[in-house]
């Protein structure tokens, strides 16, 4: 029990990941035969479908404005600012976060920074890194889902049209599927920084304190 409540939060959210997963699946599926119908194709099976182009495409679509948004929302928030948002560190001195970390004998501390040396520079970095390289990994598979899928859907209109992975990165659609994704994610953000000026979410360290001025920079 000491465990779970201690890894309540990311717990939660991996498990409504899965939900919400299988629920696009399952909905996904249905829509897939319904428009096979349409056109007179025969059905596929609910595994032939989890590895088609079709739901490829749509899960790391998704995947990949996440990881754009935040990885760069980690990177920006190192040097920018915004006034009175829980969302910014504060806009003048140095924080606990700025502090150059220096290798250490503290058993306490994280392996690289006992380490040092080249581990330790890369792991002062490895959140964005990640991110980084989580959103590569994922407009890669948000390509090769889309060729697939629209190679798919030419054959059934009787085109011989396809696309390899790189190919289909430089066609139109591929670039609306992913505009339609970051603009609404960067919408978000600047939501976010904006109404955590002017609103507050008792408990939420993602909120100022209840009674903090709108012009209090961070959420501390």
């Amino acid at each position: 029990m000491k465990w779970l409540r201690e890894h309540a939060l990311g717990l939660t959210m991996f498990i409504l990941f899965l939900l919400f997963l299988a629920g696009q699946s399952v909905a996904g599926y249905a829509n897939y035969n319904e428009e096979q119908q349409q056109h007179n194709q025969s059905g596929i099976t609910y595994s032939e479908y989890i590895k088609s182009g079709d739901f490829i495409e749509g899960v790391f679509e998704n995947w990949e404005s996440e990881f754009l948004q935040m990885g760069s929302f980690v990177i920006l928030t190192v040097f920018l600012r915004h006034k009175g948002s829980s969302e910014s560190k504060k806009l003048i001195g140095k924080e606990s976060v700025d502090q150059e970390p220096k290798q250490t004998t503290d058993k306490n501390a994280p392996w690289p920074v006992r380490k040092g040396g080249w581990i330790l520079s890369i792991y002062k970095n490895s959140l964005s890194l990640a991110l980084i390289m989580l959103f590569i990994f994922s407009i890669f598979l948000h390509a090769y889902g889309g060729s697939r899928a629209t190679c798919e859907e030419n054959l059934i209109h009787g085109q011989q049209e396809c696309y390899s992975t790189i190919g289909y990165m430089g066609t139109s659609k591929f670039w609306y599927e992913s505009f339609q994704n970051w603009q609404s994610e960067y919408l978000a953000l600047a939501a976010m920084i904006v109404f955590s000026v002017y609103l507050r979410q008792q408990g939420s360290p993602e909120s100022k304190p209840v009674s903090a001025p709108y012009a209090k920079t961070g959420s501390g």
